[in-house]
């Protein structure tokens, strides 16, 4: 897949979290190219070229969708490093996890999160939740050039 058609980069560990997703944007008509990274590792280097790196390799996506309990590399540390970065940090970043301990949400915030949203355990409820977060974040939300 070409990096520039890529519009939503999805980071999840979990199949069934991916897989849920993945079902309610297509559930919302929402069909926008996906990226899947299962690490945060996978993440960066999609991003960045290699965890190393600092140098963006890719345009988008128009917005990361973001697991904070993550193998090899967490995703607060994944935010950490798109929102240092001095292009990458225009992309829009959703924390979407099911952590709703309160020192995640801070530093999620503190690093620059753009939203947090707790994963709902109901799925008709987590199908409205990915709604909204394609609604306002792919269709409504107007980017910095």
């Amino acid at each position: 897949m070409n990096k520039k058609e890529v519009e939503i980069l999805l980071v999840e560990d979990t199949a069934s979290d991916e897989e849920l997703t993945i079902i309610a944007l297509k559930n919302n008509n929402i069909k926008n190219k996906i990226q899947i990274a299962r690490d945060g590792a996978e993440a960066l280097e999609y991003l960045f070229g290699s965890v190393d790196s600092e140098t963006l390799k890719c345009v988008g996506p128009l917005v990361v969708l973001l697991d904070l309990k993550l193998p090899r590399i967490d995703g607060l540390e994944v935010l950490r490093r798109i929102k240092s970065h001095p292009e990458a940090k225009k992309i829009p970043v959703v924390v979407l996890t099911s952590s709703s301990e309160e020192k995640d949400i801070v530093e999620s915030y503190r690093l620059g999160v753009n939203s947090y949203i707790r994963k709902p355990v109901d799925f008709n409820q987590f199908t409205e939740a990915v709604n909204q977060i394609g609604l306002y974040w792919l269709l409504l939300n107007k980017q910095s050039p």
